[in-house]
């Protein structure tokens, strides 16, 4: 059997209340361990490095296979969600996990680890990328780590397509974009620059404070018309399932 191990802090079934796939039923396997600690983090911070035996379970992936296939009906399920966490840092348990289940799989991704990423990008039909702004998540170099991250999956398609080893049609990707009242012009130009040179299609994301949008109407109109004057490739949506008040 094989040591190759992950280690997850929790597995559901519900809707997914972010993105472009709002709405849509999925199973989310949230992965312990982030390599980044945001200032608006959702989940409780897990460090790379966890000893703490009772705030995770491990699997290999044959485990979570079955474990996915007694617990669940894979069949009502539009996605699988991978998300954390950080679940890149377990590119090498994915690599084998992934190709043992036949659903689509939906990755949630901080978009700053590119290190093995081919790996598992055959397997993956939407990524779901951060876009972090230092003014609302005290990340520094994030746009640097994100042009990297994008640079990556964009050489992937064009050898995919044509060496013709993977169908690189169908596959979606998009970035979330986090903000609050901090946000600045030469973020906006940096997340419309980013939008342009990989054609993503932007989605604007109020913080959340609680269950309560930290910015008024007023603010998220005034920066959502700011990027539409850049670029017209974006929208506004909140967290969803905050004020469904599902997990």
């Amino acid at each position: 059997m094989s040591e190759n191990k992950a280690k997850i802090k929790e597995i559901f079934a519900s809707v997914q209340g972010e993105g472009l796939y709002i709405g849509t039923k999925q199973l989310f396997i949230r992965f312990c361990a982030c390599n980044l600690k945001c200032d608006y983090c959702d989940t409780p911070h897990l460090p790379v490095n966890i000893n703490d035996k009772d705030t995770f379970f491990e699997f290999t992936p044959d485990e979570l296979v079955r474990y996915i296939n007694e617990k669940f009906d894979i069949k009502t399920i539009s996605f699988i969600s991978l998300t954390g966490g950080e679940p890149l840092i377990w590119n090498e348990f994915l690599a084998e996990f992934l190709p043992k289940v036949k659903t689509k799989f939906y990755l949630e991704t901080n978009a700053t680890i590119t290190e093995n990423l081919e790996k598992i990008l055959p397997y993956i039909e939407v990524i779901a990328a951060d876009i972090k702004l230092p003014s609302c998540s005290g990340i520094k170099n994030s746009f640097d780590l994100h042009n990297k991250f994008f640079d990556k999956i964009k050489h992937y398609k064009v050898d995919c397509a044509v060496t013709r080893q993977y169908d690189c049609d169908g596959k979606k990707l998009f970035a979330k974009i986090i903000f609050d009242k901090n946000i600045t012009d030469e973020e906006i130009e940096n997340c419309v620059f980013l939008g342009q040179k990989y054609n993503l299609e932007l989605i604007l994301q109020p913080k959340m404070n609680g269950n309560e949008i930290s910015v008024d109407s007023e603010f998220m109109i005034h920066v959502f018309n700011k990027f539409m004057e850049k670029y017209n490739h974006v929208r506004l949506i909140p967290q969803v399932h905050k004020f469904l008040d599902i997990e």
